[in-house]
């Protein structure tokens, strides 16, 4: 039976931290790969669940950087992986599910925004190749790897809201437009987590999309000083402004989605603030998630446009 998209009352909200989410938790001898666990809100992400005793895997684009990132920290290793390279997704995997480990959390972190007309692999355009391609093809090469119980967060944004998945023109070859680019890639986010857990529910794997909040980190670094004033996030003198999230509390959710009791016997569903997303209203308000992005239908066709690019289809 399918999750409803309604709030349940977590007792969280937007200023919960993630060290507060799992403030009490136990998660010693349970392991979560974390991609760009070494940065922003996957840092804090690695932080958090590290605290409460996980084990957390990193891998890692720019493997010097997420060490020295990640330098100091307990139960965390960090493993080269380029989401854009399929070839390089498919030798982390390879590795990981060769060492016999299995796999409690899965957290896709990791990700680009808004970025100048890019193409990698065969021509695909980056965001939707890096961002979603990239994380389908690894979920998928380390399924043997996951164990029942285990959650899959994948990491949305409220940039979403921009369109939907373009079936026709997934590459952008009529037009690029960065944030509708971006958009597509968040929409897939969502979308792709819908159709995993409907697959993957009888054996006890549950998924999950999220919108982490605004949050002022490196995803930005493509954006000028004048489009972040445009945007919200900053003032004309730099500063951040009123809203906005600090990277512990842009963590959170995604915590909360990986480890929460609250969340048993759920998924398939979209969540901010630390609870189940309302759909976004009629008016055009940016806040929920769009019907397009939970749509079981565009959810499959996702998935199967997806296997064949990708050339993996784990069910």
């Amino acid at each position: 039976m399918a999750t409803a998209q309604h709030k349940i009352g977590s007792g969280f909200g937007a200023t919960t931290t993630a060290a507060e989410v799992v403030a009490g938790a136990d998660l010693t001898g349970r392991l979560a790969i974390v991609t760009g666990g070494y940065s922003g809100i996957g840092l804090e992400t690695t932080r958090a669940l590290t605290a409460a005793g996980a084990q957390v895997v990193v891998p890692a684009r720019r493997r010097a950087t997420a060490e020295e990132a990640l330098r100091g920290f307990e139960n965390v290793e960090v493993d080269e992986l380029d989401l854009a390279d399929l070839g390089s997704v498919r030798a982390f995997a390879g590795r990981f599910v060769a060492a016999g480990r299995g796999i409690d959390v899965f957290v896709g972190s990791a990700g680009i925004m808004a970025l100048p007309e890019t193409r990698v692999g065969p021509g695909w355009e980056a965001q939707f190749a890096t961002n979603h391609l990239g994380h389908f093809a690894l979920v998928n090469r380390l399924w043997p790897a996951f164990t029942p119980g285990a959650r899959v967060v994948s990491v949305s944004s409220r940039g979403h809201h921009y369109g939907p998945v373009r079936f026709d023109d997934l590459e952008f070859r009529q037009g690029y437009d960065k944030w509708l680019a971006y958009g597509q890639a968040k929409t897939a986010n969502t979308l792709f987590p819908v159709h995993l857990d409907k697959l993957a529910r009888g054996q006890g794997v549950r998924a999950f999309a999220l919108h982490p909040g605004r949050i002022l980190t490196d995803l930005v670094r493509h954006l000028d000083r004048q489009e972040l004033v445009d945007a919200g996030m900053v003032d004309e003198s730099g500063r951040v402004t009123g809203g906005a999230k600090t990277p512990e509390q842009g963590a959170a959710t995604q915590v909360w989605a990986a480890t929460s009791p609250q969340l048993d016997g759920l998924g398939g569903v979209y969540l901010e603030d630390c609870d189940i997303a309302e759909r976004a209203p009629a008016d055009g308000t940016r806040t929920g998630v769009k019907d397009y992005a939970i749509d079981p239908v565009q959810a499959e066709r996702l998935w199967m446009v997806s296997a064949g690019l990708t050339g993996v289809n784990a069910f």
